[in-house]
């Protein structure tokens, strides 16, 4: 006789389905996890006062220090916001997305100072939205 998966609210699982990620929320979490460390690096530099950036006239333009602290703050809750949704917290998807969200707009403006980086840290960030906007309770990881 063999054992019938119990069933849970989203259809048949094994006990040990309901913990694992899977799917776009695990490279959301991944995503998450990357985006945040880098946000810290960022900040660091700008904190140190850095002569990677360079700045012009601009209109977003702030004292680098200022951006550096931003930044550094902004990768703190990105990182937070990943180990809430790795570790299945209700508020951990939603604010992964804002998160994510407020990183994309301060990259946005930070463009002048360092293109590539920024460019390159907006399309992370906006996969990270697109693959936490995408779970759908009905399926299992939101696959």
């Amino acid at each position: 006789m063999t054992a019938t998966p119990t069933k849970g609210p989203r259809g048949p699982e094994s006990p040990a389905s309901s913990e694992t990620i899977t799917g776009a929320t695990l490279f959301a979490v991944v995503a998450l996890l990357v985006s945040g460390p880098l946000s810290i690096l960022l900040g660091a530099s700008g904190i140190a006062g850095d002569t990677v950036f360079v700045t012009s006239r601009y209109a977003y333009r702030f004292d680098l220090t200022a951006w550096g602290w931003l930044h550094l703050l902004i990768g703190v809750a990105l990182v937070v916001a990943g180990l809430g949704v790795a570790a299945g917290k209700a508020w951990g998807r939603g604010a992964g997305i804002s998160v994510a969200a407020i990183s994309l707009i301060t990259q946005f403006m930070f463009i002048p100072y360092y293109p590539a980086w920024s460019i390159t840290v907006m399309a992370l960030d906006l996969l990270i939205v697109w693959s936490l906007t995408r779970f759908s309770p009905t399926t299992s990881g939101g696959r």
